[in-house]
C-alpha cells in the first residue's frame, strides 16, 4: 500500500509540474522563466497595430507599409535588438520593378504553309511582362517538354535527348506520380521550370494547366508582375524571369495546349505516360510568331533585420534566422463593404511571433552560443521577393545563416495541440522539432494537405534554394474535443477569410495558441543555436543534393 501511495503521489506530482519541467529536453532556468512570460496580450497588441486600417493593408512601397517598418524597428530598439540591415541600420532596401504588358501584343501560331492563326490574349494565353527587356519579338519552333522537369536523381528527365536550343518549350504543369509531395512541388515551381528551360537553351516557355483542366483560369496580371533590381539596375530576383536567352513566359489554356500539339502528339497518350514517369517529349510542327512590349514602374520597399549576438566566440559568427513576411495585399476590391486587406492572420500574426521570440531572447542573461537573426520581409505576396533577395544577398556574411525558421500565417484559430513541421523531414531540424514538441506536449503530424504545396509557397523556400535547411511549422489536425478536424475547420475559415478584407483583428483568434507557438519555435531555435554542429541535409535528400554544397 505504501508503494502504491508513493507511486500515485509521484504520478500526480509529474502531471502537475509546469510544462517546462517535464523530463527530456534540458532547458536552462533563465529560458524557462522567459518562456513562461510570453504573453498572449503582447501578441494581440502586435496584430492589432499591424492589421489596423491605418496601415491600409501594408502593400510594399505604400505609406502603410512604412508604418509597419517603423513599428518593427521601434520594437527591435526597445528590446535591445541590434541593427542587422545595411550600413548599421535595421533596413535592407529593395528596388522593386512592377512590369506590365502593353496592349497590342502579337501571338500567332503558324503550321507549315498555312496562314498564321492569331491567339486571343486573356482567353487563349496570357503573357508575363519581361522586366529586363522592354521589347520582345521572335519566331521560334515549338517543342513539347512534358512537365519541364529535369530530375535525374528521381529517375526522370523531360529534357533528355530533346533539342530545345532557341525553341519555345510547351509544358503542362505537374509531376510524375512517384514524386514525393515536397519534391513534386519544388520541381514544378515556375522559377525552377524557367531555370531548367533556360539552362537547356530555350527561347520561351508556354505553361498549360495541370492535367489540362479545362476550367483552369488564366492568371490575372492587370496589376503587373514584380521583380527586384540589384544595385547595378539589372533584375536580381524574379519569380517569372531568369536572365539569359529565355525571352518570355506565357500561360496558355487547355484548349490552346491541344491546338499547339496539333497532329504531332496525342495528349490522351502523352499525359498518362509522363504521369507514370515515362517522358514523352517531342518536337512539334508549329512555329510561334510573337511580339510584345513591357512598361515599368519602379519603387522602393524594405526588409527589416535585427540581431542578438551569440555568447560563444566561435559559434557567434553563425546565425539562426527567425523570419516572417511583413507585407500584405493593400487596398483592393471591396468585399462586404470593406476594401482594406488587413492581413491579421496573414501575416501580422507571424510578425508578432517573431517579435515575441526576440523578446524572449532579449531577456536572457546568458545568450545561446550562436547569434540570432530576426528578419521581416517585404514582397512575399508578390512572389517571395523579399526573402529571395535576402537569402541570396544577406546583410550578414554569406554562409553564416545555418537555418531558417519561418513563421507564415500560424493560423491561430484553436489550441495548439499538434503541428505539421513542413521541411523538417529533409534535414536534421527534425530532431529539435521533435524535442521541443514533446517538451510542450504537442503531437507531430504529417502534412494533411500535401496538394497545397505549402513547403515551396512561403519564404522558407528562398533559404532552401540557397542550400540552407529551413522549417515552416503549421497547425496539425488535433482538437480538444477529440474530433481532430482542425484541418477541416481551417479550410472552411480560409475559404471565407484568407486574402479577404475580413482577415482582421475582429476575426477568430486564439492568442493562447500563439503563446505556445512562440514557445515552440524558441525551443527549436535554442537547440539549433546551442548544437555543436550546424543543421545538415539528410544523406541523399533531394533538396540537399540540388541546392546544398
Amino acid at each position: 500500500m505504501h508503494f502504491m501511495k508513493l507511486a500515485a503521489f509521484l504520478l500526480v506530482f509529474l502531471l502537475t509540474l509546469p510544462a517546462f519541467a517535464q523530463p527530456g529536453l534540458q532547458v536552462p532556468a533563465s529560458l524557462t522563466k522567459a518562456l513562461e512570460q510570453v504573453k498572449p496580450e503582447n501578441l494581440r497588441a502586435h496584430v492589432a497595430y499591424l492589421a489596423d486600417d491605418q496601415l491600409r493593408g501594408r502593400a510594399p512601397g505604400s505609406p502603410g507599409y512604412q508604418l509597419a517598418v517603423d513599428y518593427v524597428t521601434g520594437q527591435f530598439k526597445a528590446l535591445g535588438v541590434l541593427p542587422a540591415g545595411e550600413q548599421g541600420t535595421y533596413i535592407q532596401t529593395l528596388r522593386l520593378r512592377r512590369a506590365f504588358v502593353q496592349p497590342g501584343a502579337r501571338f500567332r501560331l503558324r503550321e507549315g504553309k498555312a496562314a498564321p492563326q492569331a491567339l486571343r490574349a486573356g482567353q487563349d494565353f496570357v503573357l508575363y511582362p519581361n522586366p529586363a527587356q522592354a521589347r520582345v519579338a521572335l519566331q521560334a519552333p515549338l517543342v513539347f517538354a512534358g512537365y519541364g522537369i529535369s530530375a535525374p536523381e528521381q529517375g526522370y528527365d523531360d529534357y533528355e535527348g530533346l533539342d530545345v536550343e532557341g525553341k519555345v518549350v510547351v509544358i503542362v504543369r505537374g509531376a510524375p506520380s512517384s514524386f514525393p509531395s515536397t519534391i513534386a512541388a519544388a520541381s514544378q515551381s515556375v522559377l525552377t521550370l524557367l531555370q531548367t528551360a533556360q539552362r537547356h537553351g530555350a527561347a520561351g516557355v508556354l505553361l498549360a494547366p495541370a492535367r489540362l483542366n479545362p476550367k483552369a483560369s488564366l492568371p490575372q496580371l492587370e496589376k503587373g508582375v514584380c521583380s527586384v533590381l540589384g544595385p547595378d539596375g539589372r533584375v536580381a530576383t524574379s519569380g517569372s524571369y531568369v536572365p539569359g536567352g529565355l525571352h518570355f513566359l506565357a500561360s496558355i489554356s487547355a484548349a490552346t495546349f491541344q491546338r499547339l500539339l496539333g497532329t504531332a502528339l496525342d495528349s490522351s497518350r502523352v499525359l498518362p505516360a509522363i504521369r507514370a514517369g515515362r517522358p514523352a517529349s517531342a518536337a512539334l510542327r508549329g512555329v510561334v510568331d510573337l511580339a510584345f512590349q513591357s512598361r515599368y514602374q519602379d519603387f522602393d520597399s524594405y526588409n527589416v533585420a535585427g540581431k542578438i549576438a551569440g555568447s560563444d566566440p566561435t559559434y557567434s559568427a553563425d546565425y539562426v534566422a527567425h523570419t516572417a513576411h511583413l507585407d500584405h495585399l493593400g487596398v483592393g476590391t471591396p468585399v462586404q463593404g470593406d476594401s482594406i486587406y488587413n492581413g491579421a492572420h496573414d501575416n501580422a500574426s507571424g510578425v508578432a511571433a517573431v517579435l515575441e521570440m526576440a523578446r524572449v531572447y532579449s531577456q536572457l542573461k546568458e545568450r545561446p552560443k550562436r547569434s540570432l537573426l530576426f528578419v521581416l520581409f517585404t514582397g512575399e505576396e508578390l512572389g517571395l521577393l523579399g526573402s529571395a533577395y535576402f537569402a541570396a544577398h544577406p546583410t550578414v556574411p554569406n554562409g553564416s545563416i545555418v537555418a531558417d525558421l519561418n513563421c507564415d500565417m500560424p493560423t491561430l484559430l484553436a489550441p495548439l495541440l499538434s503541428i505539421v513541421p513542413l521541411g523538417a523531414g529533409h534535414s536534421t531540424l527534425a530532431e529539435p522539432v521533435a524535442q521541443a514538441a514533446a517538451h510542450l506536449g504537442i503531437s507531430v503530424e504529417a502534412d494533411p494537405e500535401p496538394e497545397q504545396n505549402r513547403f515551396i509557397r512561403s519564404d522558407q523556400f528562398s533559404f532552401v534554394t540557397q542550400g540552407i535547411p529551413a522549417l515552416h511549422v503549421k497547425y496539425g489536425n488535433k482538437t480538444a474535443d477529440g474530433l481532430n478536424n482542425l484541418s477541416a475547420q481551417v479550410q472552411s475559415w480560409r475559404a471565407a477569410t484568407y486574402h479577404q478584407p475580413q482577415d482582421d483583428i475582429n476575426g477568430r483568434f486564439d492568442f493562447e495558441a500563439g503563446r505556445k507557438y512562440v514557445q515552440l519555435y524558441t525551443l527549436i531555435s535554442y537547440q539549433v543555436a546551442q548544437a555543436p554542429q550546424r543543421p545538415r541535409w539528410n544523406k541523399g535528400d533531394f533538396f540537399g543534393q540540388r541546392y546544398g554544397e
